[in-house]
């Protein structure tokens, strides 16, 4: 799966260069606000609280943060959001796959159509682009993380790799797990298992084949994924655009 390894060196590159600590912490608010109304503000006895919880510490959001999110997310007043998705073409044939959590489904969709038009891109049908992509899960782990608990590279990818990994990377200072969709359970519960600080764990979408553009046609492409991602309503933003070295130095 080389393509992976591409891909989640863009995904962390690009992340760290645009991606606002204040943006990367109300994503974080909202998966915890869903995963509470979802199954309560035990993360004993809900997992997708537990998963969130852990994203929020990889991210370094401070602990009171996190529980006045837990707490708020319990209030009759709280916001309730939904989870939508929307796929589209942007300029040049790139796939966009649009993950939402909103608390009003008409502002977010005239939101996406509007960056769509602006970008010479196009809305399409739900369902229409999902054989451009598998759903994978998609674990980072520091290597610092592995030390810590005095485990080897080859003791830590045998760990899980029983557990359901397809592929392990290691790369940069981190372990990229990559799963199926059905084991990013299992594996989730390995990793509480062997006490492992996961950086962040989350259901992505990985691009089948990529689409090569020069670097001029790439730059209009990114400026619509910057949109959708700008936008508060927006969890997260796939797509099949190929980055090279050179575009990603020059971001």
């Amino acid at each position: 799966m080389s393509g992976h390894s591409k891909w989640s060196t863009i995904k962390r590159k690009k992340g760290a260069l645009d991606a606002k600590r204040s943006k990367i912490f109300s994503r974080i608010i909202k998966e915890i606000n869903v995963a509470v109304k979802e199954g309560g503000n035990d993360p004993e006895g809900n997992p997708r609280l537990r998963l969130a919880i852990s994203n929020a510490k990889g991210a370094n959001m401070p602990k009171d943060n996190i529980q006045r999110a837990i707490s708020k997310a319990g209030d009759k007043d709280a916001a309730n959001f939904q989870e939508i998705t929307y796929e589209g073409y942007a300029n040049h044939g790139v796939a966009v796959y649009i993950e939402c959590l909103t608390d009003n489904q008409q502002r977010t969709v005239s939101n996406i159509r509007s960056y769509l038009n602006k970008h010479n891109g196009k809305l399409e049908t739900k369902g229409a682009l999902s054989f451009l992509f598998d759903r994978k899960g998609v674990f980072s782990v520091s290597e610092n993380a592995v030390k810590a608990k005095e485990m080897d590279e080859e003791e830590f990818m045998m760990e899980v790799i029983d557990a359901g990994a397809e592929d392990v990377e290691h790369e940069e200072g981190f372990f990229n797990i990559y799963t199926p969709m059905e084991d990013f359970g299992n594996m989730v519960k390995k990793l509480e298992e062997l006490d492992m600080e996961v950086e962040n764990a989350e259901l992505q979408r990985i691009p089948k084949t990529a689409v090569k553009l020069d670097k001029e046609a790439a730059q209009g492409v990114l400026k619509l994924i910057d949109a959708f991602e700008d936008d508060d309503d927006v969890q997260n933003v796939f797509h099949n655009l190929e980055l090279t070295d050179e575009m990603m130095d020059s971001m």
